[in-house]
């Protein structure tokens, strides 16, 4: 069996050092080469075509890791795993670079030594090993530009009013999902007589910045959710990073409920969570999707939201998936009730509520 070849980049010795040890501890990996900075690892990659997956730093001296992923996505169209900060601008440039292509991205802990957990170290050799079954999209540079440090979602929400929720709206993604959701909630109408909730499986600090990216670019309001606060229609809201959402009725309003306790189906926030605390809840009409994205999460949850009357039931098609996996255990559970290639699930979304 071929080895998978990985190519490391980052302009740090010791975090090279780091992920070169972890990666070797797993028989399918070769560690092919390694890179200081961005320019010295678009040389490489040009030379060697033999590398399969490419981990790449995002703040380095003499190109940065946002510019080495445009030109490798226009150029040489290849799974990439980046290496984020934990900062604010780490987070906002994490999601530009899965905007751009990335396939994934691994933080680096506060504490470097941290790294050395068993926990992270199986987490970036399976992240890597994921990668690199990738099917891998190329970079579009005529796509919409924004500038990340300027633009801030800006929602301001009357707390003390309350909509009659009759509708919902929930989404369940993993791998991809950051460049998925981007195709689907700009499609979704503004005058939506829905909530939308979105689990993102994503670490604290990431998920701020994907709900400000989303917010930009779509007709509803995009919000990270509080604890506590009443939903409303046409709002989506996504779980934040290391919190499951979960919802209380109290008469006609719905409270969001941020829980933080185990992981449910390995994640935290989990789509299982999100769908079981929903088929508690009173509803007209509920429509549940799920979208790439690596194991199973989702499908347990939208078997148990099925067993109420007046849910619609969605998942990704394989063919746009950049992960088979989230759907296709919810496909082989017999709880789908439509299979859509991506760009088709806003407009159904649209259509199955009437706007």
């Amino acid at each position: 069996m071929r080895k998978i070849n990985v190519l490391v980049v980052d302009d740090s010795a010791f975090i090279r050092k780091m992920i070169i040890d972890i990666l070797s501890l797993d028989a399918e990996i070769n560690i092919i080469d390694t890179a200081k900075n961005g320019k010295e690892a678009l040389d490489k990659i040009s030379n060697n075509k033999d590398i399969d997956v490419v981990t790449l730093d995002v703040e380095m001296p003499v190109m940065n890791g946002i510019d080495a992923l445009k030109s490798i996505m226009k150029n040489n169209p290849m799974p990439v795993v980046m290496l984020s900060s934990l900062t604010k601008d780490g987070a906002d440039l994490t999601i530009q670079a899965l905007d751009i292509g990335a396939v994934d991205f691994i933080t680096k802990p506060s504490n470097i030594f941290k790294i050395n957990s068993n926990e992270i170290k199986k987490l970036i050799i399976d992240k890597v090993k994921t990668a690199a079954k990738v099917k891998v999209r190329p970079y579009n540079s005529n796509q919409t530009s924004f500038d990340y440090k300027t633009k801030e979602s800006l929602i301001k929400i009357n707390s003390n009013s309350c909509d009659k929720i009759e509708n919902i709206v929930a989404i369940g993604t993993s791998t991809g999902g950051p460049r998925a959701l981007q195709q689907v909630i700009p499609k979704i109408n503004k005058d939506i007589n829905a909530p939308i909730f979105i689990v993102q499986h994503m670490p604290p600090g990431f998920t701020k910045s994907l709900a400000n990216r989303l917010n930009q670019i779509s007709n509803i309001q995009v919000k990270e959710a509080q604890d506590g606060e009443t939903v409303r229609n046409g709002v989506a809201y996504i779980a934040p990073g290391d919190r499951h959402i979960n919802f209380v009725q109290s008469g006609k309003c719905i409270k969001i409920q941020l829980n933080d306790g185990e992981k449910v189906s390995g994640h935290k926030p989990s789509v299982d969570s999100m769908l079981y605390s929903l088929s508690k809840i009173s509803f007209k009409k509920a429509i549940c999707v799920l979208m790439t994205g690596m194991g199973s999460d989702g499908a347990l949850g939208m078997k148990e939201i099925k067993k109420k009357e007046n849910v619609i039931t969605i998942a990704e098609d394989e063919s746009t998936c950049v992960v088979f996996g989230m759907p296709k255990v919810a496909i082989n559970l017999g709880v789908v009730d439509k299979v859509l290639k991506l760009d088709s699930i806003g407009e159904e979304i649209n259509t199955l509520m009437g706007v």
